[in-house]
């Protein structure tokens, strides 16, 4: 007997989320036992609402758009987390799976999202359900999986957002290169929270170190004095300084502001990091005529689809074409994983590993791969990270001079249980 499909997603999107949805709306078609597909529309949230989007009755057009359309908008995400106290929550998620005949349940996210899909495999056993759960890995962090890159690669998403800092980085050298004299130092922040692969990133833009270019991870440990210090040596040699610094970095109190997750959302902060750097910076004096400025990208760093590595969104396709086949195969328990090749020559492979490895999981940047002035990364870095950021720009349909995103029918599946409001969204 067929047996229905729920995809999901939580967490930030990526640039390339959409192409793992279409990886698994077009594997499902390729199995007799899988019925129809249904996104839950914004995550885990859309499932304890029983808000599903029929899937399977769009236009295939749509659902080959999805490859060109960035972020969550097709079928939404959240940040809501079920969490071990919240009962009602899990007995309410059983209960929509079963009315809706749902064999097959994928999530699409990072280490938080891994750790729900593992706690409803867990929970579909214990209550004799026969659901396979799989977990789809998405993060532009690149934070899931463990630091020695045997359980994941890298994950969708981060080459993406890793392009768009090469760019940034290229076209903020030339507004230094041109308005030094009057602005020597610019400075850059780059998301990532405590996990260094997204600054890190700015190097590809300059792999042999032409640039007068200072990166600095959370990791990094060296503090504003440290800073300071190389800012004002390199402006003294070239003239000028960009900085690229991550959200992470520690310069004492910002006034934090966390998520349902318990993480840390920098963008919301009351004083970013970069501001905090400037000030120092000027208040302490470069010397050279001028200031120092700054430049904070926001949510564009992972919605900017122009910037889009085509690897990496072909890696996130067959990734979800992976998760898929795992769910339809039996193979619950697990999440989709990339490895790489051992070769000069760069390859890939999909796979999977249990769920319970990589729920909650936090790789960190390689301490090895960050240079012994805290103030760049290393070749083995670049060597790492060049492969799949792709040669060439994603080619993106346009009508009109706007370019044409994938724009879902409000096809529903009728609903069959009472209203519910999820645990945590109750007021007390």
């Amino acid at each position: 007997m067929k047996k229905n499909v729920i995809i999901a997603q939580s967490g930030g999107p990526t640039c390339v989320i959409n192409s793992s949805l279409r990886g698994v709306i077009d594997a499902a078609r390729e199995f007799n036992n899988v019925g129809t597909v249904y996104g839950a529309a914004h995550g885990i949230e859309g499932v304890l609402k029983e808000e599903l989007i029929n899937l399977s009755d769009q236009s295939e057009d749509e659902i080959a758009l999805l490859r060109y359309t960035p972020v969550a908008g097709s079928i939404g995400t959240c940040r809501y987390k079920l969490k071990s106290h919240q009962e009602e929550d899990f007995k309410r998620t059983i209960d929509v799976l079963k009315a809706h005949n749902i064999g097959y349940f994928l999530y699409n996210g990072g280490n938080d999202s891994m750790d729900t899909a593992n706690k409803i495999a867990q929970l579909a056993k214990q209550c004799g359900l026969d659901l396979q759960a799989i977990g789809v890995p998405k993060t532009i962090d690149n934070d899931v999986g463990d630091s020695e890159f045997k359980l994941i690669d890298h994950t969708p998403g981060y080459a993406s957002t890793a392009k768009y800092w090469i760019h940034a980085v290229q076209y903020a050298n030339e507004e230094n290169k041109g308005s030094s004299p009057a602005d020597p130092v610019l400075v850059l922040q780059a998301m990532g929270r405590k996990i260094g692969f997204i600054p890190a990133a700015a190097r590809l833009a300059d792999p042999k170190r032409e640039m007068p270019l200072l990166i600095c991870l959370a990791e990094s440990k060296i503090g504003l004095e440290v800073l300071g210090d190389q800012v004002t040596d390199l402006v003294k040699q070239e003239g000028r300084c960009i900085v690229v610094v991550s959200e992470g970095f520690d310069v004492g109190e910002i006034g934090v502001i966390k998520d349902s997750f318990g993480h840390t959302n920098f963008s919301a902060s009351q004083i970013t990091v970069a501001q905090i750097i400037i000030n120092y910076l000027n208040k302490r004096g470069l010397p050279a005529k001028g200031a120092a400025r700054g430049n904070v990208p926001g949510t564009d760093q992972r919605h900017s689809i122009g910037y889009a590595s085509t690897i990496d969104l072909d890696e996130a396709y067959k990734l979800g074409q992976k998760a898929m086949e795992l769910a339809a195969t039996e193979q619950g328990g697990f999440m989709s994983t990339i490895l790489r090749e051992k070769s000069f020559i760069y390859n890939v492979k999909y796979d999977k590993v249990k769920l319970e490895q990589v729920a909650n999981s936090e790789r960190t940047f390689p301490s090895n791969w960050i240079t012994k002035n805290g103030t760049d990364v290393t070749d083995d870095f670049i060597k790492y990270a060049k492969p799949f950021i792709g040669e060439d720009n994603l080619n993106l349909p346009m009508i009109n001079g706007r370019q044409r995103l994938t724009q879902f029918k409000n096809i529903f599946a009728e609903k069959k249980l009472p209203a519910y409001i999820p645990e945590a969204d109750r007021k007390k």
